[in-house]
């Protein structure tokens, strides 16, 4: 009689969800939201892992990295945009507006929506972690230029 070789004792390691993501993602299962079903997760982290792993459809939302290009505006704010306490939302602000300014010159609509975008990603990322003090620098400027008012 043989021997049962001892790993076959073992029991297997359950899979990471990262791991059934990227195997569903490379089996042929490519939609964010079918992925976020089969593994019981959200779109957002199926998102991340997907641009983590170099892969996927270009899935964007609003806990998915700004530092993966979401289209040729998304370079003007990766990485230059916070929320950590009042004066880096502040100066996340100054960012946004200076470039909202500045394809505003160039009469560039799609540049303005996406700094609008920006704003308005920062604003929900502060005020749904508890930071309303840091979030509402962004809701100042967002209303503000909502309301084709100016800015404080």
């Amino acid at each position: 009689m043989s021997e049962i070789p001892p790993e076959a004792d073992a029991p297997a390691e359950p899979e990471s969800k990262k791991d059934q993501i990227v195997a569903l993602y490379l089996s042929g299962v490519e939609t964010v939201e079918e992925l976020a079903l089969l593994t019981q997760s959200r779109p957002s982290y199926v998102g991340t892992v997907l641009q983590e792993a170099g892969l996927g459809p270009g899935y964007f939302d609003l806990y998915t990295s700004t530092s993966q290009p979401m289209n040729v505006y998304s370079k003007y704010f990766a990485g230059a945009l916070g929320y950590r306490d009042v004066e880096a939302a502040r100066r996340s602000v100054a960012v946004i507006d200076r470039r909202y300014r500045q394809f505003e010159l160039a009469g560039d609509r799609a540049g303005q929506h996406h700094a609008l975008l920006m704003a308005l990603t920062m604003f929900d990322r502060a005020r749904w972690t508890g930071k309303d003090a840091e979030a509402d620098p962004f809701r100042r400027w967002l209303v503000a230029h909502l309301t084709d008012q100016e800015a404080d």
